[in-house]
């Protein structure tokens, strides 16, 4: 494909990370701006890093104008469901104004890029029995802030896409996981705690939420790989479901953690993990996926598992 300016916003977490290496170990000619907020910092070489608040539309005007990207990777997003319930006007303000002024930059941009708009397997919210697997065009019924949000930016990004002619591709993202994430995810939340559990920081009982609910894992690793994939070969105006085609209880992964953990440890259920309104199952369909790009993910459960531990381990 050739030397391209890649511009990933929201880059300082988890999944921005992965997807610096990623295009650095598989596109190594795309040059990377990469943004974060002030408080926020990047460590990675052969990359321009800038600050960026996306609630501000003349620094994302600015930047659109400094960069000028083939491709860009939105990923700024306050994606954390309990703090969504909390506070849901930090969500919105984030989620949604901050879309719309991105892509209202764009309309105004010199150069229009090919854009991804990151959104989240959540967006489906109460899936009923019959409709799992999930497609693309299943009913949306978000059971939380956050899910409403990730809808309502799919829908704005379909509309520019359709009204303003902009090359903008969305996905939803089921849950994903690996090194390095932050423990609001599950296996990151459990991984932590037996880490301080060994190294003696904790007493030995890990606390969990609702363990009956099953959810669709794929590690963070394969997730960009799929992100660069449809970079380059997504439609403009489509929604991908990216996920693992496989949903797994999370008592499983609090098995499989606990499997790897070099001491005894007891099971507590913390109401405060409970959320007020959890649905039992999501699972994607990636049938479109695969058939657009040909990705399949590559890393299986229990080495994300192992990995992770093994992250927090030399992190506690």
């Amino acid at each position: 494909m050739g030397e391209k300016n890649v511009l990933i916003i929201g880059a300082a977490g988890f999944v921005g990370g992965h997807l610096i290496d990623c295009i650095q170990r598989d596109e190594p000619s795309w040059k990377i701006t990469a943004t974060k907020m002030p408080r926020e910092v990047i460590e990675k070489e052969g990359i321009t890093v800038c600050d960026l608040d996306i609630t501000d539309p003349s620094q994302i005007d600015a930047l659109l104008q400094e960069a000028r990207p083939d491709y860009l990777f939105h990923l700024a997003a306050q994606s954390s469901v309990a703090l969504s319930w909390k506070n849901p006007q930090l969500t919105i303000d984030i989620n949604i104004k901050g879309a719309v002024n991105l892509l209202d930059s764009l309309c105004r941009a010199e150069k229009k890029p090919r854009v991804l708009l990151i959104g989240s397997g959540e967006e489906y919210g109460y899936v009923k029995t019959n409709e799992v697997p999930i497609i693309e065009d299943n009913n949306t019924r978000p059971g939380n802030i956050y899910a409403v949000t990730k809808v309502c930016q799919n829908m704005i990004g379909k509309l520019y896409a359709k009204g303003y002619g902009l090359e903008i591709m969305s996905t939803r993202s089921f849950n994903h996981t690996g090194p390095n994430q932050a423990p609001i995810g599950v296996t990151a939340d459990f991984s932590k705690q037996v880490a301080e559990i060994e190294k003696g920081l904790r007493e030995p009982v890990i606390h969990v939420g609702n363990l009956n609910a099953k959810r669709d894992f794929t590690d963070v690793r394969d997730v960009v790989r799929a992100y660069v994939l449809l970079m380059k070969h997504g439609e403009a105006g489509e929604t991908y479901n990216v996920g693992s085609g496989h949903a797994v209880q999370i008592r499983s992964i609090l098995d499989q953690i606990l499997s790897h953990a070099k001491c005894e440890i007891e099971v507590y259920v913390d109401p405060e993990k409970l959320r007020p309104i959890d649905v039992p199952i999501i699972e994607a369909d990636i049938t479109k996926l695969q058939e657009c790009t040909g990705w399949k993910p590559e890393i299986d459960l229990d080495t994300t598992i192992q990995q992770t531990l093994d992250w927090w381990r030399s992190r506690v």
